[in-house]
């Protein structure tokens, strides 16, 4: 047994997803680049029967041939396709969703969205990185992109819901949500940091989630989650790797370290096992904040119903206004 095997059996318990049949479901897994949650949650659908749609911010050939040599090395009847999203951009997100009802348009049981950044961690920019059209880049990213994606195949959604007896959202947030606020949610904010502005995106994916379990959960059977992945340690991926682009000497501090974070940090393959119990266990309650494997409690602001609603039209707003 190896040491990290025996650190984590005397120290860290990691629940694990519980196995069901997925033979003739269909799932969307975005963020699913080589190393990262959704990389590890797209194999173990697939494990189980599903057909997996993976998605990455560039082609995702790589990522497709991967997954199928894994599982095809272990005789799995490999179902998987990809292509490209980029939750930062109308467009790419437009095409993303034309491409999936062009081909898989009758039906989508579980939409799981990884795809997520975490830029400036060492809290150096003083002003907002603003994407092309004007948003705060981890908001428009991590929270607009994600709610845009959801309303464009929200009918189809619903549709499955109501013809197969259920559908699943699943957003995968963080612990850090903690790090925003209400107030800031509907307020300006007078000084800008970057670890904040990542928590605000993730407070705001929960009031999502919530909202959604209100508005959809009896009346179409669209069931909706969040979840931290892993454990307080968190979980080792290749996310950080950009936030600390321009940063050299940390760069290479976290490569020279990385044996001993991975002694203590949930593996992409641990982290995931939360946000499978959510996307596919009976177990799991709709509108719910879940970590490792359990429901938990969310911050105060989270469980603000007003907030999420004033969150629910401000966004739909925006929708309405955004380029075609």
């Amino acid at each position: 047994m190896t040491i990290r095997k025996l650190l984590r059996k005397a120290f860290i318990s990691t629940p694990v997803a519980k196995p069901v049949d997925l033979s003739g479901k269909y799932m969307i897994v975005t963020g699913a680049s080589l190393g990262s949650l959704g990389y590890a949650t797209a194999k173990q659908l697939s494990r189980w029967g599903a057909t997996v749609v993976v998605t990455t911010r560039r082609d995702t050939e790589d990522v497709v041939a991967a997954l199928k040599n894994e599982l095809e090395k272990d005789s799995v009847k490999v179902k998987i396709d990809g292509h490209k999203l980029d939750l930062s951009d109308t467009a790419s997100v437009n095409q993303f969703t034309q491409w999936y009802e062009g081909l898989y348009g009758d039906r989508l049981d579980i939409l799981i969205y990884n795809a997520v950044i975490h830029l400036d961690l060492m809290s150096k920019w003083k002003e907002p990185n603003l994407t092309p059209d004007g948003f705060e880049i981890h908001w428009r990213t991590n929270y607009l992109g994600t709610v845009q994606l959801t309303h464009n195949l929200l009918p189809l959604l619903k549709k499955t819901g109501q013809r197969y007896g259920e559908a699943r959202v699943v957003n995968v947030v963080s612990q850090l949500h903690n790090r925003g606020s209400n107030e800031i949610l509907f307020n300006a904010q007078r000084a800008y940091e970057s670890w904040q502005a990542y928590g605000l995106s993730k407070l705001a994916l929960i009031h999502f989630t919530y909202e959604l379990h209100r508005r959809f959960s009896q009346t179409d059977n669209l069931k909706s989650y969040c979840l931290h992945p892993g454990g307080k340690s968190g979980t080792y991926t290749n996310v950080a790797n950009k936030g600390f682009e321009g940063h050299a000497i940390v760069g290479l501090l976290r490569k020279l370290v990385a044996p001993i974070e991975k002694l203590f940090m949930d593996t992409a393959e641990e982290g995931a096992q939360t946000q499978l119990h959510c996307a596919v266990s009976a177990d799991a309650k709709s509108g719910h904040y879940y970590v490792k494997c359990q429901a938990a409690e969310a911050s105060a602001d989270s469980r603000d119903e007003s907030a999420a609603g004033r969150l629910w039209k401000n966004t739909g707003e925006w929708l309405t206004k955004m380029p075609v």
